[in-house]
């Protein structure tokens, strides 16, 4: 899938303004230039950003209502799928928290914050605090029992726990969810037939 047809996607079926695309964009050049020298990603993805980072984060959006409340990212790393979510987020009385402990890669993420004026706030670890979200998103963080583990410890209140994940992602939430009494359904992918999203209603 070409880049063109993603921003299709994004905007038909996603809703992303003109203005948001515009600032994707910016974060896809930014990301270049500074992937030449930290490789946040795989050098074998850049050529296919749009699917594989942008569109792949973007997905999420279908599952949150972001009319009120915030969304924590655990393990933002580049940015996604935080920093996506963050530029579709036209809500001012929503906040989105990109929880991350690389420091370069945090300082990557507050540039970006900076330079595409985002609702945003990073923090540097999940640990040693509480978090208080409607939604916690994760890509490529943890397996998946940890990250059930972690959201029960560091998360207030309950919340909706939505998590990307690869072709063992029904093996995971098997296992998982045997231990975790939640209740949580599998979603398809749509950048990738293999993949899933899984979707948990976290309780206290």
């Amino acid at each position: 899938m070409q880049e063109q047809e993603v921003i299709k996607i994004l905007q038909e079926e996603l809703k992303f303004t003109d203005q948001s695309i515009d600032k994707l964009k910016m974060l896809e050049t930014e990301l270049l230039k500074a992937n030449g020298k930290h490789n946040f990603i795989a050098k074998s993805t850049e050529s296919h950003i749009w699917l594989r980072h942008i569109l792949d984060s973007a997905q999420l959006i279908k599952y949150i209502n972001f009319n009120k409340g915030s969304l924590s990212d655990l393990g933002s790393g580049a940015g996604f799928p935080g920093l996506v979510l963050a530029i579709h987020n036209q809500n001012f009385n929503f906040h989105v928290k990109l929880y991350e402990k690389s420091p370069v890669k945090r300082e990557f993420l507050d540039e970006m914050i900076g330079k595409l004026k985002l609702k945003a706030t990073l923090f540097p670890n999940v640990f040693g605090g509480k978090i208080e979200s409607n939604y916690i998103v994760s890509r490529a963080f943890k397996k998946l029992d940890k990250i059930i583990q972690v959201s029960r410890e560091i998360a207030k209140k309950p919340h909706k726990l939505i998590i990307l994940k690869g072709q063992n992602a029904q093996e995971e939430a098997n296992k998982a969810f045997k231990s975790h009494k939640y209740s949580y359904k599998l979603e398809e992918s749509m950048t990738d037939e293999k993949s899933k999203i899984i979707i948990a209603d976290i309780g206290k």
